[in-house]
């Protein structure tokens, strides 16, 4: 029994329904009619006739009419259609789930990728920090001498540089200066040390932020004597003051001075990637007469707010003519140094801009590689439908029209893919917030807002014109009386062909590109975790601790302590060594400051050279086992001694042995002369930067008691922070103990975001690879299925199983080896993307390239073996007979 609808019921239909209704019930008819007729096709016949005869008896009633009137209607019909339309795809992706399950699938997948990534970009480089105007707050910083800080873009200011630019400028409505302190809250439990912000008068009016209770500070109590008060944040409100409303007015001990809680700020104040708004609380700057003065020693930073009506580039050049009247005022201590502002929301996300639009780029190259693989689908699909479009054609329907009703299915299914997508990305934003929340600025603020909203309908509208297009129009080309002659056969002589397979070439090369950067990253990702660092740093646990100036007010008693603490430490069970430094490597901060060697004259400070400054003591050099070259290690009996690495030694002596030698820190003491008894190897304190010329000094009487504490174990170094906490807490029960780990976990978390970058793109490429290698299966699939005539014959001609093997791998190889080209050339183009993100190897590295080209090549392959498999095993006498 033939599968297609009687002529005489086409022909009755025809005359009974309105022109709209025709295609569409014709075109659903004839489906399902094909469908009962493959297993019953009496009942079929029965139930066709039985719907023919309800359509004439009760046909849908005519809309067009009316629509050709008046242009209200027009275009009430034109949405009436699109409703239609929809409700027809839905109709029959119920009839066809795998089909409609599987495209969903791999669509949410895109679009949820690229949903959770742009919330991210939504949150750190498109949402506005939350105080008002934001776009009119900069940092204020200097512009070193590059000859003294080459690569050094800014630098802080000093007191007497900030007093003279706030004194003179006109550009900026105000001015603040700001620094950090630690304080040591006692008398409420366990010692807790904490952060605290030091403020300039015009801080708060800066941020223009008003306190939830209580006030702000006043004017006179940035004077020293009358500076203990404190305005504290919502958390440390909440946490230590139990969240009452009488907080302002009580009194708090910190290192066993009394100060005064006077106001308590609103939560939104606290922006966690700047640290002037994230501390618990806030105190008064409050400078002395000689600290006003100090110029020559940058230790803070400023925030500025533009007057109405400048703009950012007339305040630089403000600032930069106020340089240079100071330059030539001071010029022993301003010689070469320059003044700029950068807007703080730029300032706070300039690092990780370009990682986030790379990102961005690289997800949405796999909603690219998705919407190919949709298309596949819907162009396979729709080749498999010819009979019915040209039926549809016959009744009436344009190209237009066929296009329309393609493209309405292809929007369905990406709108599905959109919703399920929105709920995968809010349990990748969740992921995401927590993983990136303390090393990308503003990442913990990233959420589903109308902007990402708005991005997911964009992203699946867009998804749904993309994928559906191409098939829609290589659809609309069919030629109505072939296909009506082959009774919608034509598909399977590879109608579609040429489409699919350039499908496949922008899958496969869009995959190269993503395995490139993904192969790239993890290469530099392995460089820097194996990259030299000039000490060891497995089985070494770190502590800092601070001992407050209010009960350790001498430098001898500083030292005394520990020493005596190092004593302890030494002699617990396990430890190899200890020793102790202001600031170790990989945790950011340290001195720089310029050196000048004994014998040569002190030089203007844009031309004298700087090396980074350490305050060590004995037994530090041995515990991070970093190498002594010549000379000796500190010991007791020294009073005054510096260690130099070998870069200082270098810049400071060329090839002349530097030992015996002496040199002064102009910043510490100009009279002060130090002798270099050792030289060490070079440190780096970023991985991913060139070991900076350092020094190494040792002074018996400290002059601040905040330092970090070194100690090697023979075991887990973990083992050890119980011991020595205890150790500590034995000396002196209020000492806070801080930042308990081990350096291997502080190189770690110095790679969170090369790690993170590395990892969503291996992802990422692992969700191309795995999409191009079912692309090419299923466009092998049905390119076999296609030409199962074809295979028959030469089959029955004497063909073997290898050759049809060899003949079907090599259809597959073929746009998969162009994909290969094009996707090299795509990769080499977009290297220099990569160039400032990688460590070790370059962007363009020809090794990794080869690898992901030959591993991109296997997994083609591999895709097509099973088509390949499947055809050599056709049976030509069934294939031939069925045909």
């Amino acid at each position: 029994m033939s599968d297609r609808i009687p002529p005489l019921a086409v022909r009755l239909l025809s005359r009974r329904l309105p022109p709209e209704w025709q295609d569409f019930i014709l075109g659903d008819l004839e489906e399902e009619f094909r469908a009962r007729a493959a297993s019953a096709p009496a009942a079929a016949r029965r139930w066709l006739w039985g719907q023919v005869l309800r359509c004439l008896i009760t046909p849908p009633a005519p809309s067009r009419p009316a629509s050709r009137s008046r242009p209200g209607p027009r275009g009430d019909s034109f949405m009436r259609t699109l409703l239609s339309d929809a409700r027809h795809a839905l109709r029959v992706f119920t009839r066809t789930p795998s089909y409609a399950v599987a495209v969903v699938a791999v669509l949410a997948l895109g679009i949820g990728a690229n949903t959770a990534i742009f919330s991210i970009v939504n949150a750190v480089l498109l949402r506005p920090l939350p105080f008002e105007a934001p776009g009119r707050l900069v940092r204020l910083f200097h512009i070193p001498p590059q000859a003294t800080f080459p690569g050094m873009a800014t630098f802080s200011l000093s007191p007497a540089n900030f007093l003279d630019w706030q004194r003179e400028s006109r550009s900026f409505e105000a001015m603040a200066a700001y620094s950090f302190r630690q304080l040591t809250l006692t008398g409420a439990g366990n010692a807790e040390a904490l952060r605290v912000a030091v403020v300039g008068p015009e801080f708060f009016r800066i941020v223009r932020t008003q306190p939830a209770l209580g006030r702000t500070f006043l004017p006179e109590e940035h004077e020293p004597e009358r500076s203990r008060v404190l305005v504290v944040s919502d958390g440390f409100w909440r946490s230590h003051l139990g969240g009452a409303r009488d907080a302002v007015g009580r009194t708090l001990t910190f290192d066993g001075q009394a100060f005064t809680v006077v106001g308590v700020m609103p939560p939104q104040f606290s922006v966690r990637a700047w640290g002037a708004t994230t501390v618990p609380m806030w105190r008064p700057l409050a400078w002395t007469g000689k600290e006003r003065a100090v110029r020559e020693n940058h230790n803070y930073q400023a925030i500025g707010r533009l007057a109405d009506g400048v703009s950012l580039g007339a305040a630089k050049a403000e600032l930069e003519v106020i340089s240079k009247r100071l330059e030539r005022q001071y010029p022993a201590d301003n010689a070469g140094w320059g003044g700029t502002a950068i807007p703080l929301q730029e300032l706070l996300v300039g690092d990780v801009r370009t990682s986030l639009w790379i990102l961005l780029g690289a997800v949405a190259l796999v909603l690219l590689i998705a919407c190919a693989n949709v298309g596949n689908l819907i162009l396979a699909r729709s080749m498999g439908r010819q009979k019915e479009l040209a039926i549809r054609a016959a009744l009436g329907a344009g190209r237009r029209r066929v296009f329309q009703h393609l493209i309405v299915e292809s929007l369905v299914l990406a709108l599905a893919g959109g919703a399920l997508g929105l709920f995968l990305a809010g349990w990748a934003i969740s992921t995401g917030r927590t993983m990136l929340e303390d090393q990308v600025p503003r990442a913990g603020e990233a959420s589903l807002d109308v902007r990402v909203l708005l991005f997911v309908a964009g992203a699946s509208l867009l998804t749904g014109v993309l994928a559906g297009a191409i098939p829609a129009l290589r659809a609309g080309r069919t030629d109505l009386n072939d296909t009506l002659k082959e009774g919608g056969r034509s598909d399977a002589s590879g109608a579609g062909s040429f489409t699919r397979r350039v499908l496949i070439v922008a899958e496969v090369a869009l995959s190269l590109m993503l395995l490139m950067g993904a192969g790239v990253m993890l290469r530099s990702l392995h460089n820097l975790r194996n990259v030299d660092a000039g000490f060891n740093p497995r089985g070494v646990l770190k502590v800092e601790i601070t001992l407050p100036d209010a009960r350790y007010k001498e430098p001898a008693q500083i030292r005394g302590f520990f020493d005596a603490l190092l004593e302890r430490v030494r002699a617990l069970p396990g430890v190899v060594s200890a020793g102790m430094i202001d600031t170790l490597p990989a945790t950011g901060g340290g001195s720089v400051q310029p050196i000048v060697v004994e014998g040569r004259p002190e030089l203007k400070p844009s031309e004298q050279p700087t090396v980074s400054v350490r305050f060590g003591g004995g037994g530090y050099i041995k515990t991070m086992e970093i190498p002594l070259l010549a000379g000796r290690d500190f010991i007791a009996a020294d009073a005054e001694a510096m260690l130099i690495s070998a870069s200082a030694a270098k810049l400071l002596w060329g090839d002349a042995d530097p030992l015996g030698k002496r040199v002064t820190l102009p910043l510490i003491s100009r009279e002060l002369k130090i002798e270099v008894i050792g030289i060490v190897g070079d440190v780096r304190e970023q991985l991913s930067e060139q070991a900076p010329p350092t020094v190494y000094y040792y002074k018996r009487d400290l002059p601040f008691g905040q330092t970090a504490v070194a100690i090697r174990s023979a075991g887990d170094p973990l083992l050890l922070a119980r011991p020595v906490i205890a150790a500590v807490r034995a000396m002196d029960r209020d000492l806070p103990v801080q930042e308990v780990r081990t350096m291997d976990q502080v190189i770690e978390e110095t790679l969170v975001a090369e790690r993170f970058r590395a990892l969503l793109l291996q992802i990422f490429a692992g969700a191309a690879l795995a999409l191009a290698s079912v692309g090419i299966y299923s466009v092998l699939s049905y390119l076999v299925r296609g030409r199962r005539r074809e295979i028959g014959i030469r089959t029955a001609l004497g063909a073997r199983t290898g050759d049809v093997v060899r003949m079907v791998v090599i259809e597959g190889l073929k746009p998969a080896l162009l994909g290969i080209a094009l996707g090299a050339a795509g990769a080499l183009l977009a290297a220099r993307l990569l160039e400032k993100m990688v460590f070790g190897v370059t962007a363009t590295d020809p090794l990794t390239l080869t690898a992901v080209a030959f591993t991109l090549l296997a997994v083609s392959v591999a895709a097509s073996l099973v088509p390949a498999w499947r055809a050599s095993k056709l049976d030509p006498l069934i294939v031939l007979r069925d045909s």
